[in-house]
Order: structure tokens, then C-alpha cells, then sequence
């Protein structure tokens, strides 16, 4: 589903914004680090501190409410010519175990060297199952500066 240049132009960006609304439309944004395999994007919960409760983090909430999600990774720059992204709206499910789960972990800490050292295994992945990519802009990649 993904072109050969949106999936390159992924594959660069480093973190992109997950997008969930609650049963009321209530939209909720946070940025994450994301892998992508096949037909779907994946964000792992990890150890970084929040805010300690007993509750679940709202995005999780908000996808036991509201299965609709999107995605969207970006790049900005004063050169208005390099602007791009990419979005991707689906359906997420929340894995809790299993070989999904562990191939999406193991995927992330490939891409990630800060989730090599943390304990993710007990923790969920969201697994965003895309069915529409839109994409704007110059999504040639380029190399840092």
C-alpha cells in the first residue's frame, strides 16, 4: 500500500504524531518512535516515566473507545521546498503477547538503540493497521546536515 518513496521517506523520520480520539471525538495527539512491517505501523508503550496511576495512558483508552487512529511523520525545514509527510489512518488493535507483539518489539529495538536495554516484553504494542496513506510534498530523501 505504501509507495516506494512514502516508505523510504519513513524509514527516515525518526518519531512521527499518533492520533486517537475518545467515544466523543475528543482528539488526543502524542509523538512516538514507530517500526513498520507489511500493512501495519507499530508503537511499543515503554519505561519512559509517566505519570504513575493506576489508569491506562489515554491513547489506550481512547482506542478501547475509538479503534480509528492516524499516524502522521513529518519533516520541516526553512527550505519550504523540503517540506513532506506522510499519514496513515486504519484501525488499531492493542497486543498484549504473542508473535505479532514480539516481532513488532524486536522490529523497534532494531531501530531504536534506547529500547535495547528496556524491559518491554510485559508491555503493550500498538499496532496501527493502515488502510489509507496520504502524502504531501518532497518525500526524496536526503542526508542529514
Amino acid at each position: 500500500m505504501l509507495s516506494d518513496d512514502q516508505a523510504a521517506f519513513l524509514s527516515a523520520q525518526r518519531v512521527g504524531r499518533l492520533a486517537t480520539a475518545d467515544a466523543r471525538g475528543n482528539p488526543h495527539v502524542v509523538p512516538g518512535c514507530f517500526a513498520i512491517d507489511g500493512g501495519a505501523l507499530y508503537v511499543t508503550i515503554d519505561e519512559k516515566p509517566k505519570r504513575p496511576s493506576a489508569r491506562p495512558l489515554k491513547r489506550l483508552r481512547n482506542m478501547m473507545e475509538n479503534p480509528s487512529a492516524a499516524f502522521v511523520a513529518d519533516r520541516y525545514d526553512e527550505d519550504w521546498r523540503q517540506l513532506g509527510w506522510v499519514m496513515l489512518r486504519g484501525r488499531v488493535e492493542i497486543l498484549s503477547g504473542g508473535p505479532e507483539h514480539d516481532n513488532a518489539q524486536a522490529l523497534l529495538r532494531e531501530r531504536y538503540s534506547q529500547y535495547r536495554t528496556m524491559q518491554l516484553a510485559e508491555l503493550p504494542v500498538i499496532a496501527l493497521r493502515f488502510d489509507r496513506v496520504t502524502a504531501w510534498g518532497n518525500l526524496a530523501v536526503r542526508p542529514l546536515r
